[in-house]
């Protein structure tokens, strides 16, 4: 099928012309017509295959011309990447239409965002947060929404958003169509649509956890993080065809970590950082810089992952493995998209094989194990969380016990010693003057 034989205006056809677009994938396919009927949507579709079309092509088809500039359409996405990129590509979609698509996010001043929304906005692209915001002030208008869309529904719950989609979905009008999409569907999710979606139609493009057919799959076993960097290392220097590497940690100390050790062995690369503590200009400059090829190797954590959305990544290095299995299947999706051929590898330590083991086990796929390169430096360096520690067992010593001792016990001095007799001032009188002396009795 072609985009010509789905039921699209001409001007969003002549925007996937630009494009180069002219079939839509298997999600976009699928849930078109169903979006066309009113039917609320729960699309279950693996990152890389086109979901973002697949939701915006049907929208923006029902959209209607409206003087108003309220916000017909809603999106919320998890993270403030993912919502330039979204608005980004409404604008791409909605060249020749008469629209204002307008993101708002937190982590920046709320005034702009609020004045960019009062002066008009037919598609407004969110973060829960700052959606919240605008909806307690009375900024953001929602009488007028018709369709509202949820993207990594499944990774805004795992941010822990779900209070604040709650207030928005009982803010929204009963009135509406609701789009869902998420590469999972837990339990949470599913009780999420049951409380506020009206019968959704599920459609699901790939199985959940289900490996992309386009992307190649490998795994190193090695011992620890500084053989992990010697083999990157090697990697990068043997195949010049890894020109576009985004490389996969654990946490945002092993990312700043492993940047600044391989930004020193590879003076002449370009590499950038980006996590939750790097600064909102400089993770939207690190991004655009790998996505113009200005930079050759990009190193992130699991929660920017969902936000990052590069055409022709050649390669995908899974430095550490992650905590989660399905955010496995969402790191190697950034490579391999679109149909494109894609490589992922893994590097595996001896503590993270339970991990692989519930990947493996969730694909129902077994990663092919390469053999070391000879000339890999294994390192003996290790970090001090690498280091086992060992659990000490404490012995409390008792003091020996003395013979013959009894309660303790010491002699008052003289002065401290108390009797309890009956004085004689007479007594004591004779004895300290020599000679008694009588109380003389007081007349009263």
């Amino acid at each position: 099928m072609t985009f010509e034989e789905l039921n699209l205006n001409r001007p969003l056809l002549n925007a996937l012309e630009d494009l180069g677009f002219t079939s839509p994938t298997p999600i976009q396919e699928k849930v078109f017509s169903v979006v066309m009927s009113g039917k609320d949507v729960c699309g279950i579709a693996q990152t890389g295959t086109g979901k973002t079309y697949a939701y915006l092509l049907p929208c923006l088809r029902q959209y209607q011309f409206s003087k108003e500039k309220i916000p017909q359409i809603l999106i919320i996405v998890p993270t403030r990447e993912l919502v330039v990129q979204v608005v980004e590509e409404v604008q791409k979609l909605s060249k020749y239409l008469s629209l204002i698509a307008v993101g708002v996010f937190g982590g920046v001043n709320l005034k702009p965002q609020a004045a960019e929304v009062m002066a008009g906005a037919d598609v407004l692209v969110g973060t829960p947060g700052r959606l919240v915001d605008l909806l307690s002030n009375g900024v953001l208008k929602p009488k007028s929404i018709r369709r509202l869309v949820i993207d990594e529904f499944d990774e805004m719950l795992n941010l822990g958003f779900r209070a604040q989609l709650k207030q928005i979905f009982e803010k929204l009008p009963e009135k509406r169509q609701n789009l869902l999409f998420s590469a999972t569907l837990n339990e949470e999710v599913e009780f999420l649509v049951e409380s506020y979606f009206n019968n959704p139609v599920r459609i699901e493009a790939t199985p959940v956890g289900t490996p992309l057919d386009n992307i190649s799959q490998s795994l190193y076993c090695l011992p620890n993080f500084q053989t992990k960097i010697n083999l990157l290392n090697l990697l990068l220097n043997q195949y010049p065809e890894m020109n576009k590497v985004l490389v996969f940690v654990a946490t945002k100390h092993l990312a700043d970590l492993l940047f600044e050790q391989l930004d020193e062995i590879r003076y002449q690369d370009k590499i950038a950082v980006i996590h939750s503590n790097k600064a909102q200009n400089h993770r939207f400059e690190a991004v655009n810089m790998f996505q113009n090829g200005d930079c050759r190797i990009l190193i992130a954590t699991d929660v920017i992952a969902r936000g990052i959305d590069v055409a022709e990544v050649s390669h995908v290095i899974n430095f550490d493995l992650p905590d989660v299995p399905e955010n496995y299947i969402h790191r190697i999706g950034r490579t391999g998209r679109v149909e494109r051929k894609g490589i992922a590898i893994s590097f595996v330590t001896e503590k993270e094989n339970e991990l692989l083991e519930s990947i493996e086990t969730l694909m129902n796929y077994s990663i092919p194990v390469m053999e070391l390169p000879e000339n890999l430096e294994i390192s003996d360096k290790l970090l001090q969380a690498e280091v086992e520690k060992v659990a000490m067992k404490t012995v409390l010593i008792k003091a020996p016990k003395r013979e013959n001792a009894g309660a303790a016990f010491h002699e008052k001095s003289e002065k401290n010693s108390k009797v309890n007799v009956r004085r004689s001032h007479e007594a004591e009188m004779k004895k300290k003057y020599g000679k008694s002396y009588k109380k003389k009795r007081r007349d009263s």
